[in-house]
């Protein structure tokens, strides 16, 4: 049975931090790999507390690229997730970074590390998930696919079956109708 968690609010736009022009303007088609990136924060509820997942989507094939988890949700769980996202596709110059306007994504330090890379930044409109709707549809994918399919005893039976899923099912086997019915992973091979 598929059943639904309680709710957490993961944006916390109470903050000073400079906002982003939303570049992305729900356009979220990318001819190739590394020209549009998206990134979100969800939750998972365990038995021990919260759990919170950062991801980075590239927006071409929809494939996680980076991810983080944590018991908090801080600015160094979304900068993991992007330090991730880096290391394994050292992006070009110009690549568009979408996220909303979360404290964690408009902090210093987050915006540093995407001066020092060369992203154009990018932020939802104030309060417009439809903005982000690519990130979105991941969460409630794994939602509906993993994280609502089971009671989790402790953080670390979430993380390691989050890893699993991304890693080993989302990644290089799901298959997506924006794709025409491939996997992120072949989508990708199909390109280069």
């Amino acid at each position: 049975m598929v059943r639904t968690r309680k709710h957490k609010v993961t944006t916390d736009r109470d903050h000073k931090f400079n906002i982003a022009p939303n570049l992305l303007d729900r356009d979220c088609a990318a001819d190739a790999p590394n020209q549009k990136w998206a990134g979100d924060i969800s939750y998972v509820w365990t038995r021990e507390g919260w759990v919170y997942l950062a991801v980075i989507l590239d927006l071409h094939s929809r494939r996680v690229i980076g991810w983080a988890v944590s018991n908090r949700m801080k600015r160094d769980l979304a900068i993991r997730a992007l330090n991730m996202a880096i290391v394994f596709r050292a992006p070009p110059k110009g690549c568009i970074h979408h996220t909303d306007r979360g404290s964690q994504y408009c902090s210093h330090d987050y915006q540093k590390i995407l001066r020092q890379h060369g992203f154009k930044v990018s932020m939802s409109g104030k309060g417009n998930c439809y903005d982000n709707a690519a990130v979105e549809t991941f969460f409630k994918t794994i939602k509906a696919e993993l994280i609502w399919r089971r009671s989790w005893e402790t953080r670390r039976h979430a993380e390691m079956a989050i890893f699993e899923y991304i890693n080993g099912f989302y990644s290089p086997r799901r298959r997506h109708s924006a794709l025409g019915w491939k996997s992120p992973v072949a989508f990708e091979r199909k390109v280069a």
